[in-house]
């Protein structure tokens, strides 16, 4: 696996593009391999820290992306902003037990049970911070970490950026809620802690959302 971050020229034309659609952010970041097929250990995840005139994406891969198209398009072509690193060796240190902090941008959404004559319900977005609070919790039992006290996610999450996004894609009008938490986590079960920063948390992995990042708690 690989983490990669590139930071984006604002006074590029591409890049506001780029920025102003997760569907065309989306085509872009896939074009940077030559097969972004998933694989056992994770698929090609995606996210975008930072609005105006500071904007990273950082993406993670089963294979080394090459951003050079990206960079001569988005970027600054003679100088240094892209950097891929591998992720293994941080994959392999993770252990229950650790603390850990983290970001995490996400599409929060609960799903209704399907109408008679369908095969799924509808999805409807989390609109409140305590509704989306809550849907963190149940995330993070189902992918081996917990966040805050006794139970109280609120006491170590921070939620910010809660936005709606409206794109089209194939002519249609796409709506996305969005959200980014930052906090402090605990991993209860590395194999499904190590799973979900491979292959993602929640839905709208394509387009921006699922990406866990971790950082040493300070």
């Amino acid at each position: 696996m690989y983490l990669t971050r590139f930071q984006l020229n604002p006074h590029r034309r591409r890049s506001r593009a780029l920025l102003g659609s997760p569907q065309v952010m989306h085509a872009a970041v896939l074009a940077c391999f030559p097969d972004a097929s998933p694989t056992d250990a994770g698929r090609v995840l995606w996210r975008v820290d930072g609005d105006g005139e500071k904007s990273h994406l950082y993406v993670v891969s089963p294979a080394r992306p090459d951003l050079t198209t990206l960079v001569e398009e988005a970027g600054w072509p003679t100088l240094e902003t892209w950097e891929t690193r591998a992720y293994d060796g941080l994959l392999g240190r993770l252990d229950a037990g650790q603390r850990w902090a983290f970001r995490l941008t996400a599409n929060p959404v609960h799903s209704l049970p399907p109408a008679p004559g369908e095969k799924r319900g509808k999805r409807f977005a989390h609109v409140t911070v305590a509704q989306q609070l809550e849907w963190l919790g149940l995330q993070a039992e189902r992918c081996g970490f917990r966040v805050g006290v006794e139970g109280q996610v609120e006491d170590e999450v921070i939620v910010s950026r809660r936005k709606t996004i409206t794109f089209v894609r194939q002519k249609s009008t796409v709506t996305l809620g969005q959200a980014t938490f930052d906090g402090l986590l605990e991993i209860t079960n590395r194999e499904l802690f190590v799973r979900a920063l491979g292959h993602g948390i929640g839905p709208a992995k394509g387009y921006g959302c699922g990406l866990l990042t971790l950082a040493p708690v300070v």
